[in-house]
């Protein structure tokens, strides 16, 4: 069991399926030694699990029970994209959407919970720039989206 894999353990932490694209693009992209994420929701396999706007549709608990669920829907492409998650050397950003109720300005306490995935996963190696932004709509009326750019080693496996 890799060292990720046992702190995943540790914390409880069972990621979800990588998700279907949701359009006509690829969920991870890779150049170098970083791999780009592309927007993740909180959805476990193909349900949507936390819809509307934050504040007026869903309390800010759930709110952030979204942000993590789409952090490990992040992770979890990642782990597809890389194969091994003990490659990642450090989480570089982190970009949250919120979809949010007109006066809402609480994003950051929102996507602090997305950040913390990060941390409790990968350790310092997970602390990130970031970005938290509210938004008027988002695909599938989801309450919320992650980003994420990580930079990685080579992989183990020689090419043939």
């Amino acid at each position: 069991m890799s060292k990720i894999e046992q702190k995943l353990k540790a914390a409880g932490i069972t990621l979800p399926p990588p998700p279907t694209p949701m359009g006509g693009y690829v969920p991870a992209v890779r150049t170098g030694n970083l791999v780009f994420i592309s927007g993740q929701l909180p959805r476990w396999g193909e349900e949507m699990r936390y819809t509307g706007k934050v504040d007026a549709e869903l309390p800010l608990a759930e709110a952030k029970a979204a942000a993590r669920l789409a952090a490990q829907n992040a992770v979890s492409v990642l782990q597809a994209a890389i194969g091994d998650l003990d490659l990642v050397t450090r989480i570089v950003k982190l970009t949250g959407s919120v979809a949010s109720s007109p006066g809402f300005t609480n994003q950051p306490p929102v996507i602090n919970a997305a950040s913390e995935v990060m941390v409790e996963i990968f350790g310092d190696a997970g602390r990130h720039a970031r970005m938290s932004v509210g938004v008027a709509e988002l695909p599938g009326r989801a309450s919320v989206a992650i980003e994420l750019i990580a930079e990685v080693r080579p992989s183990r496996k020689r090419a043939s």
